[in-house]
């Protein structure tokens, strides 16, 4: 006769736990709260963002063509009908963004390699932010809004610059959107790798599919 078989199986409630069995596994999503640090890392970022947003607008002020008019017969006119400086303007806005939007993504990138959701949400906020600062900043440094008083004292048939305006509004999109290409490229490339999930080793099932002792 055979001795009587002890079964192998998972522990009964009250016993002691068997180190042959695994660990239970976390829930997936468990861990993804946003943590202090991130949140400051956040803010930090959507403020160095807008603040950079000077430096824009004044750039903005410097490079952006001017577009010249006129006073004539007691009416302001284009001096040249023909231009295309209203055009140039809004693409050197444009332009200026999508470069400052992949410097501010690089300079995080290179300071957070991990990167989050939060910093992804700061770039983005952040941009829209400066792009807005350098857009009322480099109007407010620009020639006058005052058409008619400018008209007025430079004198009949004279030429002065108009006022700086921004007609594409879409351009102030461009920092955010250059700062997500920029950090989703970097991130691709040179981002940190998971490690390759490592297979359950079959010791930890001992007992399981062996032949019954004789």
């Amino acid at each position: 006769m055979t001795a009587p078989m002890t079964p192998h199986g998972p522990p009964q409630h009250g016993s002691s736990p068997d180190s042959s069995w695994p660990s239970p596994v976390a829930a997936p999503g468990a861990g993804y709260g946003l943590s202090g640090r991130e949140l400051r890392g956040a803010a930090l970022i959507a403020a160095g963002s807008a603040l950079a947003g000077l430096l824009y607008g004044a750039l903005w002020t410097w490079l952006a063509p001017r577009v010249p008019l006129i006073a004539q017969d007691g009416a302001v006119l284009l001096r040249d009908s023909e231009s295309e400086h209203t055009i140039a303007i809004d693409g050197t806005f444009t332009l200026l963004g999508l470069g400052f939007g992949a410097l501010a993504a690089a300079l995080v990138f290179l300071w957070r390699r991990r990167g989050g959701v939060a910093l992804v949400l700061a770039l983005a906020i952040g941009g829209l932010l400066a792009a807005l600062v350098a857009w009322r900043f480099g109007v407010w440094l620009g020639p006058p809004q005052d058409v008619a008083a400018q008209a007025k004292s430079v004198g009949e048939g004279k030429a002065f610059d108009a006022p700086l305006r921004l007609n594409a509004k879409g351009a102030l999109l461009a920092w955010p959107v250059g700062a997500m290409i920029a950090h989703l490229i970097l991130t691709g490339l040179f981002g940190p790798r998971d490690p390759d999930p490592q297979p359950q080793s079959p010791g930890n099932w001992q007992g399981w599919g062996q032949p019954p002792a004789s």
